[in-house]
Parts: structure tokens; C-alpha cells; sequence
């Protein structure tokens, strides 16, 4: 396997089953699969490329964290937490 641009080429032995998925399709599949395939060779965005790719964090948590965690729960078991909608809402999502 080869690297480039920090990410690995894909094996030939793929691109071929990947040809195969798509000789299987049932015909009313066809369009949606078209549509995908489509999509992600069109947004290729770098910084959703390299976030995809990133290593895992396996680094442990630190007592500052653990506390921290501590105190959202604790907030959000005293109902003082935010809805995610409200959040979406704020942010304009």
C-alpha cells in the first residue's frame, strides 16, 4: 500500500470489490449509489480528510479532566444544561 498526501491508496483487491457491489445493485439502488459515489469524490474537504484520519487520542485523562466532566454532569443533573437544539439554534445550524 502506498501513502499519499497522508492517506493510504486504496488496494486494487477493493476497487475490485467495489465493482462487484455495484454489478450486484439492484436497479432501483443504482441512482442513490451514483449520488453518494458522487458526492464524496466531490468534497474532499482537507480539514474533514484530516480529521478523518487522524490518529486516535489514546493520551489518558487528567484529574483536571475527570473533574471537569464531573462538573457537566453534575450541571446537567441540576437541569442547568443547554438542549442541543437551543445550541443549534444559537449557532445558527
Amino acid at each position: 500500500m502506498t501513502i499519499a498526501h497522508g492517506l493510504p491508496d486504496m488496494e486494487p483487491q477493493a476497487k475490485e470489490r467495489l465493482y462487484s457491489l455495484i454489478d450486484r445493485l439492484p436497479e432501483q439502488e443504482i441512482e442513490a449509489a451514483q449520488r453518494y459515489l458522487e458526492f464524496l469524490c466531490q468534497h474532499e474537504d482537507p480539514v474533514i480528510r484530516a480529521m478523518r484520519c487522524a490518529p486516535i487520542d489514546d493520551e489518558p485523562l487528567t484529574d483536571e479532566d475527570l473533574e471537569a466532566i464531573e462538573e457537566g454532569r453534575r450541571e446537567i443533573a441540576a437541569g442547568r444544561g443547554i438542549p442541543h437544539d437551543e445550541v443549534c439554534r444559537k449557532l445558527g445550524l
